[in-house]
C-alpha cells in the first residue's frame, strides 16, 4: 500500500507547498496576527514549511531484503499506521504542523490536525484550501479548546499521536494513548544549555547567544535557556550581550521594525511573570531588565531580561520560563560545566561555542541531548532527525527515521514452494 500510494502522496505534498507559496503573504500575515511573531519570523516559518513539504515528498523508505535465494525470500517493508492525530502548539503553528502532516501523508496515512486554540486560523485556512486536491478524509482539522486533546489521545480509531508541547502534557498524552497502545512521537520541553569556551571573541559571540536564547520571544522548546560562560571572559561576554540586547526592538509583530514580538497569550505571560517575581524575591542580580511592566502598548510585551549568575538550584535555572528571561552563569572546570549542563530532567538540545574545536567536541560528546550543535544552533533540516532524550520526548521528527515513525514494520517471510512436511 505504501509503495502504491507513494507517487500520489508526493503530489499532495507538492500541492500543499504550492498553496503556501502562492498565498505566502496571506499565511505570513495570519501567523503574525494570531501568533504575534514579527513579520520576518513569520516569513521564515512559511518558507521553511514550503521547503519541508517539498523535501519530504522526495523521501523514500525502501524495502529491506534479508534473504533472497531460489528457495526463500524474506523482506521487511514499511506499511502505513492508519489514522494519525497531530496535536500542534501555538509557538510555531505552521511549521510544527507540517512536521507532522508531511511524513504522515508521505507514509500513506490519514491525519487529523488539532491546532492550538490560541492559533487555529492558519491551520483551518490551509486545510480548507487543500481539500480540492486531497482525497476525502485524508487531511482533516479539528478545532476547539483543550478538551479535544484527551478525546483524540483516547480515541480507539486513532492509531498514532504526534504531539509537540510541554513534558507535563506529554506524560498525560502517553498515559491516555495507552488505551490502544497508540504509536507516539512526543517532542516535549527543554532546558537547553549553551556553553561558551574561554577563547571566544565577546563581540562576535554576543549576537549568537542573543538569538539562540530570545528567538520567537524565547517561546521555543529548543531555545538556549541556560548560558554558561567561562570565567575568563564572563564579564566581557556579559557586557557585549547586554549592549547587543539594548539595540533590539520589542513590539508589535506587524511593525516592520519589530525584532521581538509579544508573549502569545495571557497564561504564558503569567508563567513568565512568575519567574520575574521569583528572581526579584530571591534578590538575584538583573544584568538587564527586571521590570516586566517596563514596556507599554496593547500587547503582552516583556522586556529582554538577563539574570547575572543566579544559583544553580534557582527556579530560573532549573525550570523552563518559555519567555525572554535568561540566566547566565560562570564556569571554570570542564567536568563541572558538563555536570551542571546535564543536571536537568530534559535533554532536547545543547550547544558549545569556541575556536578550540577539540575542546568543543570533547564537551559536546558528553552532553545529554538529542541534538548538540558546535558553533551553530537551531540548524534543522527535513533530512536530519530531531528529537529529545530523557523527559524531552520519545521518537524523532524529520529524516528517514522520522518518516519511518509514521509506519509499521512488516516482515514477509516466504518459502517459494510448499515443502514436504518434516523435510
Amino acid at each position: 500500500m505504501f509503495q502504491s500510494r507513494r507517487a500520489s502522496n508526493s503530489t499532495i505534498l507538492n500541492k500543499l507547498a504550492d498553496e503556501l507559496e502562492k498565498n505566502a503573504d496571506l499565511y505570513k500575515r495570519l501567523l503574525t496576527s494570531e501568533q504575534g511573531k514579527p513579520l520576518a519570523g513569520a516569513a521564515k516559518e512559511v518558507d521553511n514549511s514550503i521547503s519541508w513539504l517539498r523535501e519530504i515528498s522526495r523521501q523514500r523508505l525502501e524495502d529491506k531484503v534479508h534473504v533472497d535465494t531460489p528457495e526463500r525470500r524474506v523482506v521487511t517493508r514499511h506499511v502505513p499506521i492508519g489514522v494519525v492525530g497531530a496535536i500542534v502548539p501555538w509557538n510555531f503553528p505552521l511549521l510544527l504542523a507540517v512536521w507532522k502532516i508531511a511524513p504522515a501523508l508521505q507514509a500513506g496515512n490519514s491525519i487529523i490536525v488539532k491546532p492550538s486554540p490560541f492559533t487555529p486560523l492558519l491551520t483551518l485556512h490551509l486545510v480548507a484550501n487543500c481539500q480540492p486536491f486531497v482525497p476525502p478524509g485524508v487531511l482533516s482539522v479539528l478545532n476547539g479548546d483543550d478538551s479535544l486533546g484527551p478525546l483524540m489521545t483516547a480515541h480507539l480509531g486513532i492509531d498514532k499521536i504526534g504531539f509537540t508541547g510541554s513534558t507535563e502534557t506529554g506524560k498525560r498524552v502517553m498515559q491516555s494513548a495507552s488505551v490502544n497502545l497508540k504509536r507516539l512521537t512526543l517532542e516535549l520541553g527543554g532546558n537547553d544549555p549553551l556553553i561558551i569556551l574561554p577563547d571566544v571573541d565577546p563581540e562576535q559571540i554576543a549576537p549568537h547567544i542573543f538569538w539562540a536564547a530570545f528567538q520567537n520571544s524565547a517561546q521555543f522548546c529548543n531555545a538556549a535557556k541556560r548560558v554558561y560562560i567561562h570565567d575568563n571572559v564572563y564579564e566581557q561576554v556579559k557586557d557585549a550581550l547586554i549592549a547587543y540586547a539594548k539595540n533590539i526592538t520589542v513590539g508589535d509583530g506587524s511593525d516592520e521594525k519589530t525584532q521581538i514580538g509579544p508573549i502569545q497569550n495571557s497564561l504564558q505571560y503569567n508563567k513568565v511573570k512568575s519567574f520575574f517575581e521569583d528572581c526579584t524575591k530571591k534578590g538575584y542580580s538583573f544584568a538587564l531588565g527586571g521590570n516586566i511592566d517596563a514596556l507599554s502598548g496593547p500587547g503582552l510585551f516583556v522586556p529582554i531580561t538577563i539574570i547575572d549568575n543566579p544559583p544553580e538550584d534557582s527556579k530560573i535555572v532549573t525550570q523552563e520560563p518559555f519567555g525572554p528571561i535568561l540566566p547566565i552563569m560562570r564556569w571554570k572546570d570542564e567536568e563541572d560545566v558538563i555536570k551542571r549542563a546535564n543536571d536537568t530532567e530534559w535533554g532536547l538540545g545543547a550547544s558549545v561555542w569556541g575556536d578550540d574545536i577539540a575542546c568543543a567536541n570533547r564537551i559536546a560528546e558528553k552532553l545529554e541531548a538529542g541534538t548538540v550543535w558546535i558553533n551553530e544552533i537551531h540548524v534543522y533540516g527535513p533530512w536530519i532527525p530531531f528529537g529529545g532524550v530523557k523527559q524531552s520526548g520519545i521518537g524523532v521528527e524529520n529524516g528517514l527515521a522520522g518518516l519511518a515513525g509514521f509506519t509499521n514494520y512488516q516482515t514477509l517471510s516466504s518459502t517459494k514452494r510448499v515443502p514436504v512436511f518434516g523435510s
